[in-house]
């Protein structure tokens, strides 16, 4: 692992979001979202960062950022992959190109995680990769917007959920309040692939897993494909999706100095 790896980060970042509208331009300590995101993606030593969006607003808002690429897509994508795929096709990469899916509300991604999510790819051989986190307290354990990944003894994910897996029997019949042991994983949402798989993976009809779960990475689970996952050498802040979780990021950089 002494030899740093090439790859692209790539930066979904849609306009419309129904619990924080216009995201992508909410300002972080005056700077829009979308642009400390890409900051971070540039920080992790990316041969190429690109944004994917669907609004000349955004692109604009890159401007200050010469070394970043826009790929302007279609507004009627249904997920981040698929307008990621749309721009693999925009940017030429060859189906052997590392790609890093970092999502447009991840201000604080450190640059040594970004770059983990390229190595577990590279160094697993798996069609995926991606990162995760021990679960720290029962509340996150339980709450169903923590999700939850368990791993083979390769590294391999077996299977992601929002539910509280793997389950404790006896542990959790005495108690629920408590963890008892370094036994759960919180899965970190940002993605590793090769540029064909990432066409491959969006061109697959959702599966039955991930319809009831509402978790993309199923779909690859589901139809057979191996997701390497990394524990995160860095921690990752919550990304974010509300008015509240941008509050508190306000507040965070603020006291940062």
């Amino acid at each position: 692992m002494s030899q740093p790896l090439d790859f692209v980060v790539a930066i979904p970042a849609r306009y419309a979001a129904s619990r924080l509208p216009g995201k992508p331009l909410r300002l972080l300590g005056g700077q829009p979202l979308v642009l400390r995101v890409a900051e971070r993606a540039l920080l992790a030593g990316a041969s190429e960062v690109w944004v994917a969006t669907d609004d000349a607003r955004i692109a604009d808002a890159l401007q200050g950022l010469s070394s970043v690429r826009v790929a302007m897509t279609s507004a009627d994508h249904a997920s981040g992959t698929d307008r990621l795929a749309e721009c693999a096709v925009q940017a030429g990469w060859s189906d052997d190109t590392v790609v890093v899916n970092l999502q447009g509300d991840e201000p604080f991604a450190p640059a040594e995680g970004i770059r983990a999510v390229a190595e577990a790819l590279v160094y697993s051989g798996a069609e995926m990769s991606t990162l995760a986190t021990p679960v720290e307290d029962a509340e996150t354990l339980f709450d169903p917007n923590a999700v939850k990944v368990v791993r083979r003894q390769n590294l391999d994910a077996l299977y992601f959920t929002r539910a509280p897996i793997p389950w404790h029997r006896d542990a959790f019949a005495r108690s629920r309040d408590t963890l008892a042991g370094p036994h759960w994983l919180r899965h970190i949402g940002i993605y590793g692939y090769r540029a064909g798989f990432l066409r491959q993976f969006a061109a697959l009809p959702p599966g039955t897993l991930e319809q009831l779960e509402s978790l993309e990475q199923l779909r690859a689970l589901e139809a057979g494909h191996r997701i390497s996952v990394a524990l995160t050498p860095a921690e990752f802040p919550p990304g974010i999706d509300t008015p509240e979780d941008l509050a508190r990021a306000e507040a965070w950089l603020a006291a940062q100095g």
